[in-house]
């Protein structure tokens, strides 16, 4: 699912094939293969075939890099090396994911798992915030049943990036866009100090909010285009895993996907 030009330009950004002490790792690019048809397919882990990577070898990589927070630290260097970091306007946005049955069952110690029952049944709530562009900054997971609310602190406490200048990395855009279900003076209130403006319609109980503009809110649908790019993916479309980093890791996988086939060929 790699092509070529994809896999030139994130083969930098993995850890060394082989590290200072033990064994070489297998091939890189065998193993996000493997989870990249995982993610596809939506196929159980036992299920992967023995001709891409040993399921267990897979399994085992897929904790140690997102205990790590290699699938971040990759998102962070693919926005750095976007020529257009569409920091005039961030999206908020969230989507009710539907959870198999197995991704029930994780062992009390680990807590809810961001699984709850909503109207669609047992589910988890995904919130997402993307750039200017479309292209993902964070994500957040809840459960199915939480407002949207819940993942705006989150979401802003994530995705800072570092421009390459001196001072404290980058993390508030010029305005922030998103639907009714963020329409709460208190939000509203909190991104004008920060200096955001807040692009977001009111709802009919609720006063007018000033800032609300119609033509730039038009934009919006580059969060729901995001939604429906990482939904392509059937193990985020539905979920699997019992907890919530490895479902997670998935989520940004996609997301790792959909960057790369926007920045296109690095050598062009």
């Amino acid at each position: 699912m790699l092509s070529e030009a994809m896999w030139g330009r994130l083969a930098p950004l993995l850890p060394p094939q082989k590290p200072r002490t033990g064994r070489p790792s297998l091939n890189h690019r065998r193993f996000l293969e493997a989870i990249l048809w995982l993610a596809r397919t939506g196929a159980p882990w036992r299920d992967l075939p023995p001709e891409l990577m040993n399921w267990r070898s897979a399994w085992r990589r897929l904790q140690r890099w997102t205990a790590c927070g290699i699938w971040d630290r990759i998102i962070d260097a693919l926005r750095a090396m976007a020529p257009d970091a569409g920091w005039e306007a961030h999206m908020l946005d969230s989507t009710v994911v539907r959870a198999h049955v197995h991704a029930a069952g994780a062992r009390r110690a680990a807590g809810g798992q961001a699984l709850g029952r909503s109207r669609g049944g047992f589910s988890t709530k995904l919130h997402l915030r993307c750039d200017g562009r479309g292209r993902a900054v964070a994500f957040h997971l809840t459960g199915g049943q939480r407002h949207d609310l819940i993942g705006v602190g989150p979401l802003f406490e994530r995705g800072a990036l570092r421009t390459g200048k001196r001072g404290r990395p980058r993390w508030k855009p010029e305005a922030v866009i998103a639907d009714k279900a963020y329409s709460a003076a208190w939000l509203l209130d909190t991104l004008r100090r920060k200096g955001i403006v807040p692009i977001i319609p009111s709802r009919s109980d609720q006063p007018e909010n000033p800032d609300f503009d119609c033509e730039a809110y038009r934009r919006r649908n580059l969060v729901e285009r995001l939604v429906g790019k990482l939904k392509q993916f059937r193990r985020v479309a539905t979920r699997y895993d019992k907890l919530d980093p490895h479902y997670l890791a998935f989520v940004q996988v996609a997301s790792i996907v959909a960057w790369l086939r926007c920045l296109g060929d690095p050598t062009r």
